[in-house]
Order: C-alpha cells, then sequence, then structure tokens
C-alpha cells in the first residue's frame, strides 16, 4: 500500500501556473496546516458552481463528474431556498421540541426497511461511522471490526482507525480485522460469495481466538475506495448473516451509495438483499450541506441510550432538517433515482463502445451512477497503469471534465457525478475522455 496519501494531488513546481493561483498557494501554504492537499496536478480554483457545472475565476465551466456529495447538483435553488428560509427563522437544537425534526425523521425512516425505525442525527459521515461504532460496540459487548482492505470510513481517530485507505503511517486499531473482496483477488463472480463468507468467517475466528470477540462489520455497500467492486449483486449477504449469527452488528455505510446512488434502490445495501442492524448517511442528505444521521434497529438505540446521552448542538438543527428535508422531496418528486438510472446505462454503453476502441480501457464496473473504470492493459505493471490513469484524469482536468482515481493501485477512474446528470453531460464525458486517452497515447 502507498504511502502518498493522495497520488493525483499538486505538487511545487510540477506544473507552470498562472501567478493569481501561485499567489494563492503561497498564501494558504503559510497558514494552512500541511494535511491539506491540493486536487490535480494543476489546481483547480472555482468561484461558483450551478447544477452539473463548476466556474473559475475567468468564468471558464468544469463539467463536474466527480462529487456525490452535491447529489441535486451545484447550489439547487430549491435546496438553497430552503437553507436561508429556516436560517432567516431560527437555528435550533435537538434539546428543544420542533415539529420539522420529527417530520423529517418519519419520512427518512419510511425509505428504510420496516426493521430500520429509528435515526440519530450527526453533522458527517465520520460522525455518523464514529457514533455507529459506539452502539455496535454497546450492543455486542465486543470490540472487534471488519472492514474491507482498503475501506475508507471517516476522519474521526475512531473511523480513521478502521480506514486501510489513509495509508501506512495511519495505525489501524488491534481490534481491526481487513477482508479481501473476490473482486480484486481475481475470483469468480460464482464463487463471490463462499469467498467473501469464509473470509468474514476467518476474521471473526481470529477475533474470538484473541478474546476480543466481533462488534461489527462495516462495509460501504459499493466498496468505493477499494476500486468500486459491486458484482454480483448479494455477493456479501452471506457474510451479513454470518456477523449477525455470532451476534456483531453490521453496519451498512451508505454516504456514497445512498441516496439513490445505485439507481434501482434508494440504499445502496438494498442492492445485495440484506438488512443491516445500522445505517450511516453523510453530506449527500443535506446536498452538501453538513448533515448525517445514523438509521438503526430500535433495540440497538435503546441499549445506547440506556446507558449513554449522545446529542450535540450542529447535529440535527433546524437549518440542516430543513436542507435534508427538501433534497429528500426533490429527490422523490422528480423522481431522480430512476432517471439516474437511465441515464446510467447511457454512460455504462458509452464506455463500453470506448472500451472497444481504446485498448487503455481495461474493465467497467457500476451501480446506477457510480463507476469504477479500470485503466491500463493487464500485462501493464501497476507502476504504469497508475501513471497512465492519473495522466487521463489531469488530461481531462485541462479539458474541464473533473473525475478521479480510485482502488489500491489508484488504476481506476471514480466516476460519480451529481444525479441531475443527463444525457448531454453523459456525451460531453464521454468525448473529453476519449480526447484524453489519445492525448495521453500521444505522450507516451
Amino acid at each position: 500500500m502507498s504511502t502518498d496519501l493522495m497520488p493525483n494531488r499538486y505538487r511545487p513546481g510540477e506544473s507552470d501556473l498562472p501567478r493569481r493561483e501561485s499567489e494563492l498557494i503561497a498564501r494558504r501554504d503559510k497558514v494552512l496546516g500541511a494535511s491539506y492537499r491540493l486536487q490535480y496536478r494543476r489546481p483547480v480554483h472555482f468561484v461558483r458552481g450551478e447544477g452539473m457545472w463548476l466556474y473559475d475565476p475567468d468564468g471558464r465551466a468544469h463539467l463536474d463528474f466527480y462529487n456525490n456529495v452535491p447529489c441535486l447538483g451545484h447550489c439547487h435553488p430549491e435546496v438553497n431556498a430552503a437553507t436561508a428560509e429556516q436560517a432567516g427563522q431560527i437555528s435550533a437544537n435537538t434539546r428543544y421540541l420542533e415539529p420539522k425534526l420529527v417530520d423529517y425523521a418519519e419520512r427518512l425512516v419510511g425509505t428504510f426497511p420496516n426493521e430500520l425505525d429509528r435515526v440519530v442525527f450527526t453533522c458527517t459521515g465520520s460522525e455518523s461511522n464514529d457514533l455507529a461504532l459506539r452502539i455496535a460496540r454497546c450492543a455486542s459487548g465486543n470490540e472487534g471490526v471488519i472492514v474491507s482492505t482498503y475501506a475508507y470510513h471517516g476522519t474521526s481517530a475512531a473511523t480513521a482507525a478502521v480506514s486501510p485507505n489513509l495509508g501506512d503511517a495511519v495505525k489501524l486499531s488491534p481490534f481491526v480485522r481487513m477482508v479481501s473482496l473476490p473482486g480484486p483477488a481475481g475470483i469468480p463472480e460464482a464463487q463471490a460469495a463462499d469467498y467473501f463468507e469464509t473470509q468474514i468467517r476467518s476474521a471473526m475466528m481470529d477475533l474470538n481466538r484473541r478474546g476480543i470477540g466481533v462488534a461489527a462489520l462495516l462495509i460501504d455497500s459499493i466498496f468505493s475506495s477499494d476500486g468500486v467492486w459491486v458484482n454480483p449483486p448479494g455477493f456479501i449477504a452471506s457474510g451479513v448473516a454470518a456477523v449477525q449469527e455470532a451476534g456483531g452488528l453490521v453496519i451498512a455505510d451508505e454516504v456514497q451509495p445512498g441516496f439513490g446512488r445505485t439507481g434501482a434502490c434508494m440504499w445502496g445495501f438494498e442492492r445485495h438483499g440484506i438488512i443491516p442492524d445500522l445505517v450511516t448517511l453523510g453530506k449527500p442528505m443535506g446536498n452538501g450541506f453538513p448533515i448525517g444521521a445514523v438509521v438503526g434497529r430500535r433495540a440497538w438505540m435503546d441499549q445506547f441510550g440506556a446507558t449513554s446521552r449522545y446529542s450535540n448542538t450542529f447535529a440535527g438543527n433546524t437549518v440542516g432538517i430543513a436542507t435534508a428535508n427538501a433534497v429528500l422531496t426533490i429527490l422523490q418528486r422528480d423522481q431522480i433515482p430512476q432517471k439516474a438510472l437511465a441515464t446510467s446505462q447511457r454512460l455504462r454503453a458509452g464506455l463500453e463502445k470506448l472500451a472497444t476502441q481504446r485498448y487503455e480501457v481495461r474493465a467497467i464496473r457500476n451501480a446506477g451512477l457510480f463507476f469504477g473504470v479500470d485503466i491500463g492493459s493487464g500485462g501493464t505493471p501497476a507502476a504504469g497503469r497508475r501513471a497512465m490513469a492519473l495522466d487521463l484524469v489531469n488530461a481531462m482536468r485541462d479539458d474541464g471534465v473533473l473525475i478521479s482515481t480510485t482502488g489500491a493501485n489508484e488504476d481506476t477512474l471514480k466516476v460519480r457525478p451529481p444525479l441531475v446528470c443527463q444525457a448531454e453531460h453523459v456525451d460531453l464525458f464521454l468525448a473529453t475522455m476519449e480526447r484524453a486517452l489519445i492525448i495521453s497515447q500521444a505522450r507516451s
């Protein structure tokens, strides 16, 4: 695993930058902590957003095919109006009676299976996963957590300790066990479920032998940081059942696959035919406004609540609730997930056609409007595939389209546009990607 925590980043001296941007970078470096990174070899500088587009100070539009957080597009006017209206009235916390809080909670849990009937609000996906781990450890009486080998679940101390994606310098908890996924391991789809269950049972056996026990299986059902490994649907189900039978809780991290991202379902875990014990949500819930949640089974929520008090001033505040309510209204009223599924089919067909013309496109995986596209032929060394993918991403950035990379080798394109993506945006993306592949080949 690389210790370069963000391969697709700006490195001083690597690119010629306009004076405006170079001076701004110098000012950043004098005041911001060194843990920050700027994305792309030539950093982007935006001053406004609208729908699928981000605009730089010169008015040049960039097509956003990367940001899942503004799921309804940048600066959605109806969402913004709901935020502003509530901010002009009162911003109160969950310790005060507030009917809009209850109204939204009822609507939100109504989108989940009946077993998941309680919700606690947070500010971010990291905070949601942090809280879910606390609930799981309380409910199970154990400490062990099982995650995938390149998972990312947040930035708090607790979630960083269960996020192998953050690199070797970030120490994992001794209570964590990692499991391989069948796709990256080259396991045929017919054997994927058995392979995953075997991995889970082996991890649980080790945790039990060491007196740790299993508290939770924490998974992003689209395995986005592992490289977007989505098939076959249901391959995680027997592993999930094994954890639940052993008294552990299953936490579905829906920060990336949730809110209709996979198209056919509101929640990514539904695609696998499972019912988790806890579900964690993050900023797409508010189209970028900092609001999240943990949705779960009453028994576990009650057990945690009997011994612990959880609330914070900002989580579930009335402005955030108004914003999230507007997002949910638009998603349902305008049938955004269903439309996104149709758009994803157009994108899939276009990528498959491109793959027949360009050897650099090795494999395509998607669930709805979340794609992983492997770059580089199988015979190309890992370093060469990674370099090819990074060259492609930056060529597309220079041509006005934003994506990035993912996976253990960072040779998988991460493509996840806002759900309001339309056919014309797909066609522009495909044309730009084809040009970038030609440019990258010419440079090599």
